[in-house]
């Protein structure tokens, strides 16, 4: 009895912050799975502009591993290249660069996206803003013409045929565009991660399936960025198939931390980054705006989650008023 006593004396009570459900999905896994949905764009890239669309995306790989490995080592952190995470920003990163582009230049955007956007605010799950995306708009500003110095299909190294980008054409007129169907499979030039949104929507359909990430983001996205091309009498598909819209919508602004929790804030998020990347598009003096967009929305993010919370009070409070 006396026993029973001292054990129950010696119970303790957790406490946590919410969630609290139980799973055996953990960062790594989930990681990881990213990494595999990423691979049928790498090999699209790899076909479409040769091997140095891989060596390209090792540099980045590699160099976001190691600063990670060094910042932890040097502020004496646990060490979380374990989880796969600073992989993911590598591919992600490559994957918005030209294949040619120079590889210390890649080391200086996995500098940024590592070290200055997500380990000084406290590694991961801390970072206000996607980290590749941040370094893709650094390495544009500090190396433009590198930046936008796109290879053209069939071309790599040192030896590529440079040439605008579908977006490119169509703000600055003349050239030929590419069909539809180029641009679904990945028959142009541009980034990496832009030349199939065949290969990429299979890598997301494969994250669906494993229930890694939610469609609504996406799916709003890629919706407004139709609905707003169709009202400026353009077409659409092209807009949603060219530059990064697919590479955005299904593997950027679905990224966990930079993204509202509830499903109204993703719907806000969705339809925020189709508008001004369509904003920046037509009316802007850069073609592109995916980039822009989402680090825009990701600023936004603690204010979306702020509104769609005090909502749900609101609400909640009413009926608990009505009740009374």
């Amino acid at each position: 009895m006396i026993n029973m006593m001292k054990n129950e004396y010696n119970l303790k009570l957790t406490v946590s912050s919410s969630p609290h459900l139980v799973t055996d999905m953990s960062t790594s896994k989930i990681m990881r799975y990213v990494i595999i949905s990423l691979l049928p764009a790498l090999a699209v890239s790899t076909y479409v502009f040769g091997f140095r669309a891989v060596t390209l995306t090792a540099v980045c790989v590699i160099s976001c591993v190691i600063m990670e490995y060094l910042f932890n080592l040097m502020v004496k952190r646990k060490q979380t290249i374990g989880d796969f995470s600073a992989v993911v920003t590598g591919m992600l990163l490559a994957y918005n660069l030209p294949s040619n582009f120079p590889y210390w230049m890649a080391m200086i955007g996995s500098f940024v996206a590592i070290v200055i956007v997500k380990q000084l605010f406290g590694g991961i799950g801390k970072n206000l803003v996607n980290p590749a995306i941040t370094a893709r708009v650094v390495l544009l500003v500090s190396f433009p013409a590198a930046m936008t110095s796109w290879p053209l299909p069939g071309t790599s190294g040192a030896d590529a045929v440079t040439g605008a980008t579908p977006l490119g054409i169509l703000a600055e007129g003349g050239g030929s565009m590419p069909s539809n169907m180029d641009l679904f499979l990945g028959n142009v030039g541009g980034s990496m991660g832009e030349v199939s949104a065949l290969a990429l929507l299979i890598g997301f359909a494969f994250l669906l399936w494993k229930k890694i990430v939610s469609p609504i983001i996406p799916a709003c996205y890629i919706g407004t960025v139709f609905i707003f091309a169709l009202a400026a009498g353009q077409d659409p598909i092209f807009h949603v198939l060219a530059g990064g819209v697919v590479l955005g919508a299904c593997f950027m602004a679905t990224d966990y931390v930079t993204t509202p929790v509830l499903p109204l804030g993703k719907v806000i998020f969705g339809v925020g980054c189709g508008v001004v990347t369509m904003a920046i598009r037509l009316f802007g003096n850069y073609p592109e705006g995916v980039s822009y967009s989402i680090l825009l929305m990701n600023i936004l993010v603690p204010h979306i989650d702020n509104f769609c919370t005090g909502l749900i009070y609101k609400k909640t409070g009413k009926i608990r008023e009505g009740a009374k």
